[in-house]
């Protein structure tokens, strides 16, 4: 994979262009509703997206696809019809003259931040998307701490590197989570963790993954407490727009393929467990095999 994705995070479609099929899978349920489509879906869209996924095949133009409508759906209703009609108007027409432009599509990261300020992640204006994505995903696990037990909070604080187990409140571990106090491919694992909650809560199946037996516990341990998180979000998402239920878990779900394409571009995978270590390293972090040729 070119690593022009992490020079600019905005263009959403530098990321999408290789990303692996099965997490695009995972995009397009969550854009046309398990592939039952919504009724701001465009029906051919929705149906062509449905067909790739089937032939687990999806082309430039599918994959530039996705990225396009997960920015429509972040725009709100009449701001998307005026964006129809002012991008369709002629050039030397009286009504081109005297409306105001606007873009025909919002940015994506103009996406990711209205999904912070739905989800109220503080954010500063000038963040760049991987900031921003980042603190969605802290924001999520920090509430689903609130509905776990001492022992879950120490098994998902030890697999992201927080060392200081003695401060086990849910109060204190959120803390810890919030502050950034994670090191090496805990941003990585945080995000993983969290947006194979979300898919399980809101599709009925987990991501398509390959973990260690660690990584493995630390996911079972917040199904059920980011599903009720989740679940709090979806009823905030029908009081004031439905297209939150499809920009939170589409950001979520992106936030993991970056932070994952991230730590594929800059480290290797042991191929007796799995676990990923920094490329000069020379024997597994995890379970203590030896790199080859190292």
């Amino acid at each position: 994979m070119s690593e022009e994705f992490i020079k600019d995070p905005g263009n959403l479609s530098l990321l999408l262009a290789h990303a692996d099929v099965t997490d695009l899978d995972i995009l397009v349920d969550y854009i046309t509703d398990n592939g039952e489509g919504r009724i701001s879906l465009n029906n051919d869209v929705c149906a062509r997206l449905v067909k790739s996924k089937e032939r687990k095949v999806y082309t430039g133009e599918d994959r530039a696809r996705i990225g396009r409508e997960i920015c429509a759906f972040g725009g709100n209703t009449l701001t998307n019809v005026y964006r129809d009609v002012r991008s369709s108007l002629p050039f030397d027409s009286l009504l081109n003259k005297v409306l105001p432009d606007v873009d025909i599509a919002i940015r994506y990261d103009e996406v990711v931040k209205d999904v912070a300020s739905h989800l109220k992640v503080p954010f500063d204006k000038n963040d760049d998307v991987i900031i921003v994505e980042d603190g969605i995903l802290r924001k999520i696990l920090r509430e689903s701490f609130e509905k776990m037990s001492p022992s879950e909070r120490a098994t998902v604080l030890k697999e992201l590197n927080v060392t200081d187990l003695g401060m086990l409140g849910p109060a204190a571990s959120a803390a810890l989570i919030a502050a950034g106090r994670v090191g090496g491919f805990a941003t990585y694992k945080l995000a993983l963790v969290v947006a194979n909650a979300v898919s399980k809560a809101l599709l009925g199946r987990g991501l398509p993954l390959v973990v260690n037996a660690a990584a493995a516990r630390t996911i079972g341990v917040v199904l059920g407490p980011i599903g009720l998180v989740v679940t709090g979000v979806w009823t905030l998402a029908d009081m004031a727009s439905p297209a939150y239920r499809v920009t939170v878990p589409c950001v979520v779900q992106i936030a993991y393929m970056r932070q994952k394409a991230i730590v594929e571009a800059s480290s290797k995978a042991c191929t007796m467990c799995g676990s990923r270590n920094e490329r000069t390293a020379r024997f597994c972090n995890e379970c203590g095999d030896a790199f080859k040729g190292e």
